[in-house]
């Protein structure tokens, strides 16, 4: 196992207007599963190939145990890979897509065997050991894959998108086995993925990145519930968080239409353009007036089974409130609508930081 620390990474590809990462400082902590999280070109798979040695840094240090790896030959840095293409051999079996790591190292064959055994028989291959890749299954291909990377016992395992090619119910299951087999061998994991459910169900913490650049480190429940600025505000969630621009009045936000919004402690007196979020679930909706009920235009409704999104229109705005799933107002039905005041995030316009008071940090924020 290794901590791995980023000091003020930076890297910018000739002929781009922009760094691929630019001042990147945060630390994955000895046997944590860090996500990366971002959309395509914010940096985070510049920032895996950066780790791994296959591209240098223009300035900054990353560091495995404290012990610098900057000029590095990747083989030097006893880390593992497992990339979107599963990149095995197609004409060895899976057994020997395996072991070849193994081989590499002229480890002695009775040891490498049984290594291969405990890993296969962990990863529920064993019985498909003399097939060649042609003839799995692609979740199969991606646990023989993870084997080949498990089978080295490294010190760290770098994951590139690893389940970007399979369906949405293998991609599902696979999250589950990657949580629960990380967890078991307990190996720093630094996990580069586009995909937030990926990152909310696997991750023990999340680095949103955007632009090439770090814009929140928490654990999922904090980055979902505590934004550090609209960007991960919009990005984190599904549906995202609903965005309403609000002016101050009296002790209160108040949006175009009139809907009055409670304000977060602290707040009072803060100067500038304000934005409110507000997620779907931090809506209530009723079919009857209620106090303080904003009325608003039902749009359409989305029936998710164990649940309901109403899309709603409010003045020029479109909100999406989650509800049970026995609520289904007809399109063009006025409802009412009232806010969780545990649930108002207010955000600065101009630059988009929240100005709500953030969550304490945890052990290897960002520097």
């Amino acid at each position: 196992m290794a901590r791995i620390e980023f000091d003020r990474l930076h890297k910018q590809f000739p002929g781009q207007p922009q760094p691929a990462v630019n001042d990147l400082s945060l630390e994955v902590a000895d046997g944590e599963l860090l996500v990366v999280l971002g959309p395509s070109g914010c940096g985070k798979t510049t920032a895996l190939r950066m780790l791994a040695g296959l591209e240098d840094p223009d300035a900054g240090d990353i560091r495995l145990d404290g012990r610098s790896v900057v000029g590095l030959e990747p083989r030097d840095r006893d880390i593992a890979l497992v990339f979107q293409q599963y990149a095995l051999y197609p004409h060895l079996s899976a057994r020997d897509n395996i072991l070849y790591p193994l081989k590499v190292q002229k480890m002695p064959r009775a040891e490498r065997l049984g290594r291969v055994q405990r890993v296969a028989d962990q990863l529920g291959l064993g019985r498909l050991l003399d097939r060649k890749p042609g003839q799995l299954s692609g979740g199969e291909q991606q646990r023989v894959a993870l084997g080949r990377a498990i089978v080295r016992q490294p010190k760290a395992f770098l994951m590139d998108e690893p389940l970007s090619n399979l369906d949405a119910k293998l991609r599902t299951h696979m999250r589950t086995e990657i949580k629960a087999l990380v967890r078991e061998l307990g190996t720093t994991t630094f996990f580069v993925t586009h995909d937030q459910a990926e990152a909310m169900t696997l991750a023990d913490r999340i680095a949103v990145m955007s632009a090439g650049r770090l814009q929140q480190l928490g654990t999922p429940d904090e980055v979902y519930a505590h934004p550090a600025n609209l960007f991960v505000a919009e990005f984190i969630g599904s549906p995202p968080m609903n965005l309403l621009p609000v002016a101050q009045e009296h002790g209160a936000l108040v949006t175009a239409t009139g809907w009055r919004l409670p304000m977060p402690a602290g707040l009072d007196g803060t100067n500038g353009d304000l934005t409110v979020g507000l997620r779907p679930e931090a809506i209530r909706l009723s079919r009857e007036p209620v106090p303080d009920g904003q009325p608003a235009q039902v749009f359409l409704t989305e029936p998710l089974g164990s649940e309901v999104i109403v899309n709603v229109r409010l003045g020029g705005a479109l909100l999406k409130v989650r509800t049970d799933p026995q609520v289904r107002p007809r399109p063009d039905d006025v409802v009412y609508l009232t806010a969780d005041p545990a649930g108002v995030r207010v955000f600065d316009s101009a630059t988009g930081a929240s100005l709500v008071a953030p969550m304490p940090a945890t052990a290897g924020a960002a520097a």
